[in-house]
């Protein structure tokens, strides 16, 4: 994969299967000199999915690899975990239920709560089992084509509150309520992997990347913060106007 660097972090160009070789090679860094498993923040979308069927079908995710991980992820719908919208139900019904990972190893929002709840009782989950001002060692994020990334949308009340918590929830106008990852969570991340694929990511790629810097508009933009430890996994697609 060809690199480029910009202010946002490191962008790696390939085609979706050294993408997805990528991501794996990712969680196996990240569990290089750690005595324990990592926490892994997985996202919804369709790169994700498509993921989640490669992994399984090409037997890419071997168990040294998934073994030494707790699988959550970085934002949620206020859904049940049948419903095809759940991002935590995707990744388990696709990925980590035909894997074999055990219950033990998953650990979903409690999106029974109502939303309020279910964020304050994630980031007390989060806070007592690995410590308030820790992030994820693995955050998988997208970016959608008006910019936003995990359920931090364009005008969102999150972005530039100076909230601590690492997880909140948010209702989004017309999209009801989510459940995310905060700009504080982010930044207390040890790395980052954002995937944008295809050309209808093409212009937004390069508002974030080039345009004015404007997070409440932008909101992709915020992983300038912590640039250092921010990966873009891209195709030729989304990369063609940079």
């Amino acid at each position: 994969m060809r690199q480029i660097a910009s202010d946002y972090g490191t962008l790696r160009v390939g085609d979706l299967n050294e993408t997805f070789r990528a991501m794996v090679d990712v969680l196996r860094s990240a569990q290089v000199g750690s005595n324990k498993p990592i926490t892994v923040g997985l996202s919804g979308g369709s790169t994700p999915k498509a993921f989640y069927q490669w992994a399984v079908r090409e037997k890419a995710l071997p168990e040294s690899v998934w073994k030494n991980c707790l699988w959550l992820t970085s934002d949620e719908r206020q859904v049940p975990a049948s419903s095809d919208d759940s991002n935590f139900g995707n990744a388990d019904r696709m990925l980590l239920t035909p894997l074999g990972v055990p219950a033990a190893a998953k650990l979903p929002w409690p999106v029974d709560l109502p939303p309020a709840a279910c964020a304050a009782a994630f980031n007390k989950m989060w806070s007592a089992r690995f410590g308030a001002t820790t992030g994820f060692d693995v955050c998988f994020l997208g970016m959608g084509e008006d910019g936003h990334t995990a359920s931090l949308f364009p005008g969102c009340p999150l972005i530039g509150s100076g909230l601590t918590d690492n997880f909140a929830a948010v209702e989004w106008p017309g999209r009801g309520w989510r459940l995310t990852i905060t700009e504080a969570g982010l930044t207390r991340c040890a790395r980052v992997v954002v995937l944008a694929n295809g050309a209808g990511k093409a212009a937004i790629l390069k508002d974030v990347l080039q345009g004015p810097f404007d997070p409440k508009k932008l909101p992709s933009q915020i992983h300038r913060a912590y640039a250092d430890r921010v990966t873009w996994l891209i195709d030729e697609a989304a990369a063609a106007g940079l």
